[in-house]
């Protein structure tokens, strides 16, 4: 059986956490698809970590941790993290990366660093991690496969050649830097093979032979559903699918195996870079909220940027679980709102002065206002709790006023960064 761990809305909702206490009872834990552009952060026995290009699973001591097909792999980033695991005394011997992974190049980084400074004001917000030209590179087909690190000079030069030739275009005439040479190109090729080398497998035939043997798989998606490339708030999304139906793909499994989509939803809204967002607060409010915020404050586990935080929002998270087709989901730091006399949760858009329900297109997101309903705030701490029914009644309340708002059931709780402060209902 397969069971998927997504984001609803735009990220940084605590999937980490989920997937590192699901993956305890896993068999296998697979990344299928993102890069080193957004971070899970976990906290856990062996201290905090933020992970980019590790499934969260990696700190499971009987589960395999599978970097799918799907994923943009980034060979010296991956052993950057491999390298703080060991200095923790982690053990991660039962990592496997899938053959098929697209390998994100240095020119693929420094096209998306040169991008973002083309557009300045109107930049997408981008980590400059390289994703937008390494998945580009995909669908154009001249990218580079994880397998085919490991093929000799004569094959591989006229390819590096080829991109070579396309690449420098760009940036003699668009940016004005300068040029690839394609003995660096295959000498980098080079290195990636050997960093990788001790992980590389094909991933799918290994997954599906656990199907087969009936073990348990956690698929753990990156970002959140309204950062998907289709679906999500177009433009300002991510370079690849970001919903668990893309899990099949990603992985290289049947579609018909993935039996539980565990959506996980945060308690307020918090977003890094740009793009429409409703129910943002702003000010001294959005200020006191973001120091409170996770485990040491709102900011990206991968570039430390201030995220934007905002209301719960109730159509955006409706959207998100709709589109991820949630049959669950888990609620996330909500211990952070203990502070607060009151609560609002956005339930509807004014575009124009209709009010909306339904999650719109970014053409009338750009427009929406939010539509708030208060609730009272419980103005306790949480943590520690460990059934649902010793949290204070406006706690509750809050919990169930979303779970009716966004139609799924909320069967998880979580009042803390740690592991095992997770309420199950």
């Amino acid at each position: 059986m397969i069971t998927a761990v997504v984001g609803a809305n735009w990220g940084d909702e605590g999937k980490g956490k989920i997937t590192d206490r699901l993956a305890q009872d896993a068999d296998y834990v697979v990344r299928f698809q993102g890069g080193s552009n957004a971070g899970h952060t976990i906290k856990n026995e062996w201290g905090k970590f933020a992970l980019h290009l590790l499934p969260s699973g990696i700190f499971s001591k009987d589960a395999v941790s599978v970097i799918g097909n799907g994923v943009a792999v980034n060979a010296k980033i991956l052993a950057e993290e491999l390298k703080t695991l060991e200095d923790a005394g982690v053990e991660h011997s039962k990592l496997i990366v899938s053959d098929r992974a697209q390998v994100v190049m240095s020119y693929h980084m420094l096209l998306d660093a040169y991008e973002e400074e083309r557009l300045a004001g109107k930049s997408f917000g981008s980590t400059k991690a390289g994703m937008a030209p390494c998945y580009s590179d995909k669908y154009a087909k001249i990218g580079f496969q994880v397998g085919e690190l490991y093929a000799d000079r004569e094959t591989l030069m006229p390819r590096i050649e080829n991109v070579c030739r396309i690449k420098n275009t760009l940036m003699e005439h668009l940016y004005h830097k300068p040029l690839l040479d394609p003995e660096e190109i295959y000498k980098e090729i080079k290195e990636n093979a050997e960093i990788l080398r001790p992980y590389v497998a094909h991933t799918s035939a290994v997954l599906h032979q656990a199907l087969k043997d009936d073990k348990k798989i956690l698929l753990e998606g990156q970002l959140g559903a309204l950062k998907d490339t289709d679906h999500g708030i177009y433009p300002m999304v991510t370079s690849s699918s970001t919903l668990a139906g893309f899990g099949a793909i990603g992985a290289g499994v049947p579609p018909y195996a993935i039996q539980k989509i565990i959506c996980v939803v945060k308690a307020y809204s918090s977003a890094v870079g740009a793009g429409a967002f409703v129910s943002e607060l702003f000010g001294e409010e959005a200020d006191e909220l973001r120091r409170r915020g996770g485990d040491g404050g709102e900011f990206g586990a991968t570039t430390g940027r201030p995220r934007r935080v905002g209301n719960f929002d109730a159509v955006a998270t409706r959207y998100g679980c709709m589109m991820q087709g949630a049959t669950e989901v888990a609620l996330t730091v909500v211990d952070v709102l203990g502070y607060l006399d009151e609560l609002k949760i956005c339930v509807g858009y004014d575009v124009d002065g209709e009010i909306i329900t339904d999650f719109p297109n970014t053409i009338q997101l750009e427009k929406a206002k939010p539509v708030y309903e208060t609730m009272p705030g419980w103005k306790c701490d949480i943590t520690g709790i460990t059934k649902y029914e010793d949290l204070p009644k406006e706690c509750r309340d809050y919990v169930e006023r979303i779970e009716e708002l966004i139609g799924v059931p909320v069967t998880m709780v979580s009042n803390g960064p740690a592991r095992d402060e997770l309420i199950f209902r």
